[in-house]
C-alpha cells in the first residue's frame, strides 16, 4: 500500500487522485480513492515505523562504508549493532532506497615476469590458507590512472586475517615500490613484538619481487620467498582479489584522481577502513583487526612470558 500511495503522491498534482486510480484499475497496483485517502490519514503501522528506522540505519551504514556494501554486509553490520532483522528485509529496503553493493572488474597484470633463473619454489600451490598471523603473506602491485599519469600501488596482505600489513604508492614501477611495502609490513609486525621466523612470502613472477634486495630483506627476518609456478592469476589469486577490491571500492568508486598526492591520502584512509572496520565475508563478516585481536588475546600472556625467560 505504501508504494501505491507514494506513486499517487508523486503524480497527484499533475493528474489528480481519482484519474490516477482509474488508470490503475485492473492492474496489480489498483487502489480505490477511498483506500488512498484512508491510508493517508491512518497512523503509520508498526511495520512502517520499523522500516523507516531500518532505512535510516541502512543508508548510514552504506554511506559510512564507501557505498560498497551489498545486502549480506549491510545485514551483517546491522546484526553486529544488535538489530534483529532478516536478510530478505534488508534486500527489500535496499531496493526501495536504490542502494546496492559495488561490483568488481578484473584488470590486466601489472608486474613483468622475471627470467626463469633461480626462481624460488611455489610453496603455496594455490592453497591460500593460514592458521595464524605471519604464517603466509601475499603481495602484488596494481596501477591507477590519474590526470598526472600512471600511479602504481603495492600491497602486502596477511592471509590469516586479511590484514594489509604493508602498502606503498609510487609513480615508478621499480623494486623500491614493492620493497617499501614489504619494509612497512615487517616494521609494523616487529614493532608489535611479532617474530616473523618461518613466514612464507608469496608473489607472482614479477621482477620487483625477484630482486636481490627484496630477497635479502626477507632473509633478514628469517622469512622465505614463494613464487607462483604457473605464471597465471590463480597463482596469486588472493593478492589479485585485494587489488580488484581496491580498484572497485576506492579507485573507480571515488575517482577520477588528480595525482599521486590525493590518491595516496585516499589509499591510506581506505587501508585503515579495510583493516579496522570493513566486514569480510571470508572472516564471518568481521574486520581483520578484530580477528587478530582475538588471536593475540589468547596468546599474549604466553608470548610475554617467553620474552622474560
Amino acid at each position: 500500500m505504501s508504494e501505491k500511495t507514494a506513486y499517487i503522491d508523486a503524480h497527484r498534482a499533475e493528474f489528480g487522485v481519482e484519474p490516477i486510480c482509474r488508470a490503475l484499475e485492473d492492474t496489480p497496483a489498483q487502489i480505490a480513492p477511498s483506500s488512498y485517502y484512508a491510508a493517508k490519514h491512518r497512523p503509520p503501522s508498526e511495520r512502517e515505523l520499523r522500516d523507516r528506522d531500518l532505512c535510516e540505519n541502512i543508508a548510514r551504514i552504506h554511506k559510512n562504508n564507501y557505498g560498497v556494501y551489498g545486502v549480506r554486509k549491510i545485514h551483517a553490520a546491522l546484526r553486529r549493532e544488535g538489530e534483529r532483522v532478516a536478510e530478505s528485509t534488508v534486500r527489500r529496503l535496499m531496493r526501495q532506497l536504490g542502494l546496492r553493493g559495488i561490483s568488481r572488474a578484473k584488470g590486466p597484470r601489472t608486474t613483468k615476469p622475471a627470467p626463469e633463473t633461480g626462481r624460488p619454489l611455489d610453496l603455496v600451490n594455490r592453497q591460500f590458507i593460514a592458521t595464524r598471523p605471519n604464517e603466509l603473506w601475499v603481495a602484488d602491485i596494481t596501477y591507477v590512472r590519474t590526470f598526472s599519469g600512471w600511479v602504481y600501488v603495492a600491497f602486502v596482505l596477511d592471509v590469516y586475517s586479511r590484514m594489509i600489513v604493508g602498502w606503498q604508492v609510487s609513480t615508478r614501477l621499480y623494486t623500491d615500490l614493492a620493497l617499501d611495502a614489504l619494509r612497512m609490513g615487517i616494521w609494523r609486525r616487529q614493532r608489535a613484538g611479532h617474530d616473523l621466523t618461518g613466514l612464507t612470502h608469496h608473489s607472482d613472477r614479477g621482477v620487483q619481487y625477484r630482486a636481490i634486495r627484496y630477497a635479502d630483506r626477507l632473509a633478514e627476518c628469517d622469512a622465505v620467498a614463494s613464487v607462483g609456478s604457473k605464471g597465471d592469476s590463480y597463482d596469486n589469486a588472493m593478492a589479485e582479489a585485494l587489488n580488484s577490491l581496491y580498484k572497485a571500492e576506492l579507485v573507480r568508486n571515488l575517482g577520477p584522481w588528480q595525482s599521486i598526492n590525493d590518491l595516496e591520502i585516499a589509499t591510506a584512509e581506505w587501508v585503515d577502513w579495510w583493516n579496522e572496520r570493513r566486514l569480510h565475508g571470508e572472516l564471518d563478516q568481521r574486520p581483520p583487526a578484530e580477528i587478530e585481536g582475538a588471536y593475540w588475546a589468547t596468546r599474549q600472556p604466553s608470548l610475554a612470558l617467553s620474552k622474560t625467560n
